[in-house]
Parts: structure tokens; sequence; C-alpha cells
């Protein structure tokens, strides 16, 4: 077995140009239409969250003073926490479905011609 050989030929197809298929055009395609929504999802739901848990420490006065101002900020904080959270998945959803009917005759076309090709 020659083995300089095999090396050469491991070392020549690393550096030869690479032809991507359909299939793997396709899977950029349609990470390319969820990663913008996946991103927003993410970030606005952890910002949610933080706003609500700020409101719930000066609810329960882990942070601030004892006063009333501060417990009224915490549930007017804490309420603005849940709408963002309750929201997240809806406005998700809405971003997906804007890339989806941007990009959808991109894919229908690329999925149609690989269903032809084999």
């Amino acid at each position: 077995m020659n083995t300089d050989k095999i090396y050469a030929q491991s070392i020549a197809n690393e550096y030869s140009a690479k032809k991507t298929s359909k299939v793997v055009a396709l899977k950029k395609l349609d990470h390319r239409v969820k990663l913008p929504a996946n991103i927003f999802t993410y970030t606005f739901g952890i910002f949610a969250s933080l706003i609500l848990g700020i409101g719930m420490c000066l609810c329960m006065q882990v942070i601030g003073n004892t006063s009333t101002a501060m417990f009224v900020l915490g549930v007017i904080l804490g309420i603005i926490g849940i709408a963002g959270i309750s929201t997240n998945y809806i406005i998700y959803k809405k971003i997906l479905q804007s890339r989806k009917n941007k990009y959808a005759s991109d894919i229908l076309l690329l999925a149609k011609e690989i269903e032809e090709g084999e």
C-alpha cells in the first residue's frame, strides 16, 4: 500500500474546488430563512425575562428600597416583562412567515430541481 499516494490525494482533495450539491444549497437557504427569526426570538425573550426578573426583585424588595413606589415600579416592570414573553412567539411566527414568503420561490425551485435530478 502506497501511503504517500494516499496522503497526496487527501491533500489535493483538501485544496481542490468543491462543488456544492443542491441539497447543501437548499439547507443553507433554509438556514438563511430561519436564522434572523431565531436570533430575534432568543434576544427578545432574554430581554423580556430580565425585565420580568427585575420587576419581581423590586416587588419582593430584594433590590431597591422598601417604598411603595418601588413596589409599584416592580409590578409595572413585571407586567411589561410578562407581555414581552407572551408576545415573543407571535412575533417569531410573523418574522418566520415573512422570511418564508420572501424565499419561497427560490426554495421551491431548488427543491423541484433536486426531485427531478434523482
